[in-house]
């Protein structure tokens, strides 16, 4: 089964170098450049990981990631917040809205392969 991952990234080099990334990895990927598109899509896409940005035009992306909680078909979804926010305490804000995980930008490639990965397989164990 491959695995699917939305990519809600409002910056178009940013957006397709993480889909490039995971495709080459074996994912399918849905990219989304509105943030206020992205829980229609994720119920559409029905993705396995969803990679947020967090400053996002229309919408924060901790609002979004609140949103995307509480909604009882996407609550279980990972979400790995890569953002440039990486000022005190922001992580812990972050992590706090419901994002399993969290990169800072500019993000190393084996960095953002590890952090997906490592969601990925914490959801394929549970």
């Amino acid at each position: 089964m491959e695995l699917r991952v939305l990519v809600v990234e409002d910056n178009d080099l940013n957006r397709k170098l993480f889909c490039d990334l995971l495709k080459a990895h074996g994912f399918a990927v849905q990219p989304v450049a509105d943030g206020l598109a992205a829980i229609e899509e994720a119920l559409a896409f029905e993705p396995h990981l969803i990679i947020m940005d967090i400053q996002l035009p229309n919408i924060s992306g901790i609002s979004l990631i609140e949103s995307l909680k509480l909604d009882e078909r996407l609550a279980s979804v990972p979400v790995l917040a890569v953002t440039a926010y990486a000022g005190k305490g922001d992580e812990e804000r972050i992590r706090a809205a419901g994002a399993h995980g969290y990169l800072s930008k500019p993000v190393s490639i084996n960095g953002f392969m590890n952090a997906v990965n490592s969601l990925v397989d914490k959801r394929a164990a549970a």
